[in-house]
């Protein structure tokens, strides 16, 4: 359901800033909220015996949402913390200003949080150039709306989410949940940018532990629009469906494990792919430039637009017949890939490494090519 359409769906004057609606939750995430806060069991289809109304309203969709009016720029959807600003951070505060939300920016001193502003700004240039822009304002009225500071309190007074994206370490994040929990306030949702750390081995002690969960953009973040929603096994589910919305008001894609795994979805995938790319280059089976090729003009484009899943559907009579065909070579295949490799084989490393000296001399000049070629395949997504 879109934006707009949603908003429809409640009279306008009970829509604010700050108004928190649920509407189309799963009859099973109905029953779920009700469990953990006490409210009776219901019968029939539209279970609304005994729900305040000012907290949940269900429509019989599938999405839940967070009512706001599209604000002015001087009324905004409301204040979002970011805590770190470096390159996730500032393009998580880049998303956020461009769709509407005040960004308040918390760094351990002035002069990261000014350069964290300065990245928002460049970020907000190159959304706008490469038609990325996830609102309707202008660089300068996304801009007007960022501020910094180095107090930490102040950052997350009358936030209705923050996005932490500090080191990747978990006594590092233990550190800073742990500050943020104590300051944090009633229904403000504390979110995590980190790709493998889960949200329950740095929040079990917290005291609002149950609005902590991981949300993981996929690198570069203005160009890939993916994201991980990992709940914590205490996250509630208010906090989870507000925040899958939130994702999506700016104009990300997420996905929402049902539970916690070990590096998430995105490296589960990445690095099984990559075990086999470093197996085929040690055992003599490929140069590392095809392996490549292998992705780049084979495998990589059909993904772009069909996922693992759907290509298997679309590569037979559909999913039941691709495992009568298949399912037997599959197996085959993988008895045969041989161990997990430990990536420190100082001969592999050499070899991968010379080839991709060679192949991309100009480093930086890569970087900048990725994200014009992700831009464009953006944009050819969208058509």
């Amino acid at each position: 359901m879109a934006w707009d359409d949603m908003q429809e769906l409640a009279p306008r004057t009970a829509r604010s800033t700050y108004t928190h609606r649920i509407l189309g939750m799963q009859l099973e995430a109905r029953r779920r909220i009700r469990k953990q806060y006490g409210q009776p069991e219901f019968d029939g289809d539209t279970g609304n015996e005994g729900v305040d109304e000012n907290l949940l309203q269900f429509d019989g969709g599938q999405q839940c949402s967070w009512i706001r009016e599209e604000p002015e720029m001087s009324e905004t959807k409301g204040k979002v913390a970011i805590v770190g600003c470096g390159l996730i951070g500032s393009c998580w505060g880049a998303m956020f200003a461009s769709a509407g939300y005040s960004v308040a920016v918390y760094e351990i001193n002035d002069s990261l949080a000014q350069a964290g502003v300065g990245r928002i700004r460049g970020n907000l240039n190159t959304m706008q150039k490469e038609q990325l822009s996830r609102g309707k304002y202008t660089i300068e009225e996304a801009m007007a709306q960022v501020t910094r500071t180095v107090d930490l309190a102040e950052a997350l007074h009358g936030a209705i989410y923050v996005q932490e994206s500090t080191m990747e370490s978990e006594t590092f994040k233990k550190d800073i949940f742990s500050k943020m929990d104590a300051i944090a306030g009633p229904e403000t949702i504390l979110a995590s940018s980190t790709s493998t750390i889960p949200a329950s081995t740095f929040t079990e002690t917290l005291k609002n532990r149950s609005r902590c969960l991981v949300v993981h953009p996929v690198n570069p973040p203005l160009y890939l629009s993916l994201t991980e929603v990992v709940p914590a096994p205490w996250t509630d589910e208010i906090s989870v469906a507000k925040t899958v919305e939130l994702m999506k008001d700016i104009g990300q894609t997420p996905v929402r494990l049902n539970r916690e795994v070990l590096g998430f979805a995105v490296n589960r995938l990445q690095y099984a792919l990559l075990a086999e790319a470093w197996r085929l280059v040690k055992d003599g089976v490929l140069d590392p430039e095809d392996v490549d090729k292998v992705m780049s003009e084979g495998l990589g484009p059909r993904y772009a637009f069909q996922g693992p899943l759907q290509t298997i559907h679309l590569n037979a009579l559909g999913v039941e017949d691709y495992c009568n065909r298949y399912a037997a070579g599959i197996r085959r295949v993988l008895a045969d890939m041989g161990p997990t490799p430990s990536f420190e084989e100082p001969e592999v490393i050499e070899k991968i490494s010379l080839s991709m000296r060679t192949s991309v001399p100009d480093h930086p000049s890569a970087l900048e090519q990725r994200k014009t070629n992700l831009a464009r395949l953006a944009k050819l997504k969208r058509e």
